[in-house]
């Protein structure tokens, strides 16, 4: 039977020498998905569940020398090379990814928590979620000595963007960042805040005005949404225009690659008798369409909600110890392999926990995520 690592990992180089070898490396990464789709969460977890379904992957595996140990599984996700790993699940993504115009691809990173090591901070993952498709399109380790502003750029660069809608938060709003993006025939839509303190100032004080009854009606289009569930009232105006042409005699800077639009969202949130609200700017390559905008902006926390939340309370991914060389960002790829599988399998409306329990119970489910 032809899996999806059998069929779009083939190739990845064997770290161990020769001699060492008793398992083929699919091998130990088939089982290692299979037991992590079915919640198995580290290596000896993951050793348990091949020694209880030695029999089932036997039917598609080379299991002559048994399941290899925890500790087997743990030296070679430390050795293998993440650069390749991650090659690997990009070409697999692209070969399964249906992206159409105007998808929002959210990028933002997360912190893996428990791989920090001694003298060492823990390790951070820049990811894209496509949030139409709901899929990791791909991630990049942000280097030790260094930040996001320069792992974004080298992501987007790999990932195939053309027609989408990129999403980032105010840490991405870099010049350098939306050429990237740009150049990719991508649309932007970045938050801006103080990091830009230039244009931070004048788009707010812009915008002030329009919050301003005594100013006159500026040339902006708006749209309202009202969100109500579990005591709490959110709501929500959008404005955005495209009389930016003033920028640059204001800032003293030219204006950003493609940028097209200035935005804010000014949010109310009630719960009970507790009023709070916030407002939020942002610079976009896209035309005033309040209805578009607001729902960009909207579908970009998808990425913390529906990935990052999914990854941390469903995938235990913050819990999880796994320190040494590679192995923290290698196990981050295969937990989004995981992910990925159980989010196109759509046959059923059941949530990723309850995916995870049937992969573990029901064979067929399994093998029916592995074919995806």
């Amino acid at each position: 039977m032809k899996t999806t690592i059998s069929e779009h990992f083939a190739g990845l180089k064997d770290p161990r020498v020769e001699r060492t070898k008793l398992h083929a490396l699919l091998t130990i990464i088939t089982i290692a998905l299979c037991g992590i789709i079915s919640g198995a969460d580290d290596w000896v977890a993951i050793e348990a569940y091949g020694r209880a379904k030695q029999s089932f992957l036997s039917t598609f595996l080379d299991l002559t020398n048994g399941i290899p140990s925890h500790d087997t599984f743990r030296r070679v996700f430390g050795l293998l090379n993440p650069d390749q790993f991650q090659e690997k699940f990009l070409g697999w993504v692209q070969n399964i990814e249906h992206l159409t115009a105007g998808e929002v691809v959210a990028i933002d990173g997360k912190r893996l928590c428990g791989s920090r090591q001694a003298g060492k901070g823990a390790i951070n993952l820049v990811s894209a979620w496509a949030t139409q498709n709901r899929l990791v399109l791909g991630q990049h380790k942000v280097d030790d000595k260094s930040n996001e502003i320069t792992a974004i750029p080298e992501l987007l660069e790999v990932l195939h963007l053309k027609g989408c809608i990129v999403t980032i938060d105010a840490m991405g709003c870099q010049q350098e960042i939306a050429r990237t993006i740009v150049a990719q025939e991508a649309d932007y839509l970045l938050a801006l805040k103080g990091n830009q303190p230039e244009l931070f100032r004048a788009v707010g004080e812009y915008f002030d005005a329009v919050l301003d009854p005594n100013q006159p009606i500026l040339n902006c289009a708006s749209f309202r949404t009202v969100d109500a569930g579990h005591g709490r009232i959110e709501t929500r105006r959008h404005w955005i225009t495209e009389d930016i042409a003033w920028l640059p005699a204001v800032t003293g800077k030219a204006l950003w690659p493609q940028l097209r639009s200035i935005g804010m969202i000014h949010a109310q949130r009630r719960i009970g008798d507790q009023t709070s609200s916030f407002v939020r700017y942002y610079l976009s390559s896209l035309p005033a369409d309040a209805v578009q905008f607001a729902h960009a902006a909207r579908a970009h926390w998808q990425i913390e909600n529906q990935l990052h939340w999914s990854l941390d309370v469903t995938f235990h991914e913050d819990a999880n110890r796994t320190r040494t060389d590679f192995a923290p960002q290698n196990l981050a790829i295969v937990r989004h392999i995981a992910l990925n599988l159980l989010q196109q399998e759509r046959s059923t409306k059941d949530s990723l926990k309850v995916k995870r329990l049937r992969s573990a119970w029901d064979n067929d489910y399994l093998l029916k995520l592995l074919t995806l």
